[in-house]
């Protein structure tokens, strides 16, 4: 069974930073793109940014692109999202998602999410 579960949300000031964190288990985790998705309160799923398999590319969609950087630690099982520079149009439910394969990018599953608020 997939899992994906997300922590290091929380409430931060604009310019501030956050590091999310997404543990994932039951799938060979190293052989998969990933990605993180955001949903802000009354808008649908907005995709954030995306990772190889092995981390040798990234990209960004430009509403973050200079502000966020993703990563993986595929020893450890876990994908990251580095938040700098954050924005109140920032705040929203950020998802981990499992794509379709090593080059199928489309987020198939995400986990619970984690919620980040940027407000003063």
């Amino acid at each position: 069974e997939v899992q994906l579960v997300e922590s290091g949300g929380g409430l931060v000031q604009p310019g501030g930073s956050l590091t999310l964190s997404c543990a994932a288990s039951g799938f060979p985790f190293s052989s998969y793109a990933m990605s993180w998705v955001r949903q802000a309160p009354g808008k649908g799923l907005e995709w954030v940014s995306s990772i190889h398999p092995v981390g040798t590319y990234t990209y960004y969609s430009d509403s973050v692109k200079g502000r966020f950087t993703i990563s993986r630690d595929n020893a450890k099982n876990t994908l990251y999202l580095r938040l700098d520079s954050l924005k109140t149009e920032d705040t929203a439910m950020y998802y981990c998602a499992k794509g379709g394969g090593s080059a199928d990018y489309i987020p198939r599953e995400r986990g619970q999410g984690t919620q980040v608020t940027v407000s003063s």
